[in-house]
């Protein structure tokens, strides 16, 4: 990547500042996630531009588990976002757990309250936050806030080798309680967990530290150099350079936030997906309408999708949600130039053409790509009976509808012009089957004085291939379905998220891979279900335009 192609934002320039200043010679950044859920579309935004810096800065990123809350936390998330960080196209420099810092963490702890900078407290939780004070009052000192160094260690020591229940007894740091910053009124380092099994360490620990403890010193023993966060991080930088500063360690990263990005018609909080999940409302934190990065990439997303929507709605310090018809629009433009085209009929109507011969198949072609002769060609097969979309017919229309109707000619896709000279009902009155006609010397050209009313797709009845077709729509109604408080967010849940056709497919479908995509003309864009591999079922990623903008 060139400097003309680099994006810029104010973090950028920070770096490029302190790379020539002489600052850092070498740009070390990280990604720290909390392995208590699968990553989503939000994460994508700190996975992009944490190793993307790390990438154009010819720098490091590490990849590192905040793994300080063994009760949310499992493996199956450690392993399911080290997939995801890989399949955006990222590999890390070092991977790490905070876990790998508890024996350090714990004397970085001591020697705090060696220094007079922490102490144990036996206030419990209730008692805490009536201590704390408000934004507009000052805390009050705890009654253990002057215990002796000598009682604070023998405590603290007590404390890890499992002698009080949960809740009995924290280690504070001793800071302000009368700081207008809350996050500086003695803020907790360490709380006991006793009983917890740690996916990483088992039950060698019971007490476990606190997220803004262990976040400066992990970043400091990783060598990083600017620590990138999240807006609701900011509020937490003192106590970020209070450890740094209050303990014998060498490194001071620079703490550094951006605003987090929500995505329309989704909700992004853990707590909310989960509840999704766990309520069945979806399949599970891979179903293809959640906005984890499990779910994107099972209904169809690709990597360079999801990176050029980070790259599209940027870094900034200003909250914003972003429009789904960005990301609809990137996953868009990336498929419609590597998608072959192929037929599907989604709601299959039978055609027969009176005038072939019943015993007669074809061999027809089809180019893969109309906009990329190098993609090739397939072959189409054409007989007596076809299958059309029963959308694509109306028995009377105006000159506006361009598809079929009684008496009117239209070309099918790669193959002949027909005209539909009957139309067969049962005794319901629905329409069973058309009677229709071609013309034999319009294969490759238009007929000669008679307008086509247009084009529409088809598969041969004989050599189509039934599959299941998954019309995946937004999993909410409205943009912000977490933004009203009076109402759940599951009020808003989409009724027609998912829809489910039993479809006709032209052949060549049957053997693609799962994962494969593929352009269904004149219907949008679809992908063969990765994890449904034992049967033909395609995703649909994303229509051919964007309807709901219209909407």
């Amino acid at each position: 990547m060139t400097d003309n192609d680099k994006p810029t934002n104010f973090i950028r320039q920070i770096i490029e500042d302190d790379l020539a200043s002489g600052k850092h010679r070498s740009i070390h950044t990280r990604f720290p996630p909390e392995p208590n859920g699968y990553l989503h579309i939000g994460h994508a935004t700190s996975i992009v531009l944490n190793f993307g810096i790390a990438e154009d800065y010819d720098g490091k990123c590490n990849l590192r588990f905040d793994d300080t809350n063994p009760h949310k936390e499992d493996e199956e998330y450690v392993e399911a976002i080290k997939y995801d960080v890989r399949w955006l196209g990222y590999e890390w420099a070092g991977l790490y757990f905070a876990s790998d810092y508890f024996e350090q963490l714990y004397n970085f702890a001591v020697e705090l309250i060696g220094k007079g900078k922490a102490y144990v407290c036996d206030l419990n939780a209730d008692q805490v936050r009536e201590y704390r004070g408000t934004l507009t009052e000052p805390g009050k000192d705890s009654p253990y806030r002057e215990r002796s160094v000598e009682e604070n260690l023998n405590l603290f020591r007590r404390m890890r080798e499992g002698e009080f229940e949960d809740g009995a007894r924290t280690l504070r740091a001793k800071i302000d309680m009368s700081s207008p910053n809350m996050n500086l009124r003695d803020p907790a380092l360490y709380r006991i967990r006793r009983g917890a099994v740690h996916h990483q360490t088992g039950d060698q620990w019971c007490i476990y530290p606190m997220y803004d403890f262990t976040h400066p010193i992990s970043d400091a023993l990783e060598g990083i150099t600017h620590s990138l966060c999240t807006l609701e991080f900011e509020d937490h930088r003192p106590l970020y350079d209070w450890v740094l500063d209050n303990i014998s360690i060498d490194c001071h990263p620079r703490q550094i936030e951006f605003a987090r990005r929500t995505l329309e018609y989704t909700v992004t909080s853990k707590r909310k997906l989960i509840q999704l999940v766990e309520e069945g409302h979806v399949e599970g934190w891979d179903d293809p309408r959640m906005p984890t990065l499990a779910g994107l990439r099972r209904r169809g997303y690709t990597p360079a999708s999801i990176r050029d929507f980070c790259g599209r709605i940027g870094i900034t310090k200003s909250e914003a949600s972003a429009e789904m018809g960005v990301l609809e629009a990137a996953i868009r433009e990336d498929l419609d130039r590597t998608a072959p085209r192929r037929m599907a009929v989604l709601d299959p109507l039978r055609v027969v053409i009176t005038n072939y011969p019943e015993d007669q198949e074809e061999t027809l072609v089809g180019p893969n790509h109309p906009k990329d002769e190098s993609m090739g060609s397939r072959e189409l097969k054409f007989s007596r009976e076809l299958w059309i979309d029963r959308a694509d017919f109306r028995e009377e229309a105006n000159k506006k509808y361009k598809r079929l109707v009684t008496g009117g000619e239209v070309r099918l896709r790669n193959a002949y012009t027909i005209i539909c000279d009957k139309v067969i009902k049962d005794v319901s009155g629905e329409i069973k089957e058309l009677h229709c006609s071609y013309d034999p010397n319009t294969l490759g050209k238009n007929p000669e004085g008679r307008k086509l009313r247009g084009v529409i797709h088809w598969v041969s009845a004989l050599a189509a291939v039934p599959a299941e077709v998954r019309l995946y729509d937004r999993l909410f109604t409205v943009p912000a379905p977490d933004g009203l408080k009076d109402k759940p967010f599951q009020e808003f849940l989409n009724p027609d998220s998912l829809k489910v056709v039993q479809a006709m497919l032209e052949p060549a479908l049957a053997a693609a891979e799962p994962g494969a995509h593929f352009q269904f003309e004149r219907e949008g864009y679809f992908c063969r279900d990765s994890k449904l591999a034992d049967r033909l079922v395609f995703n649909r990623v994303v229509g051919l335009r964007d309807s709901w903008g219209k909407a």
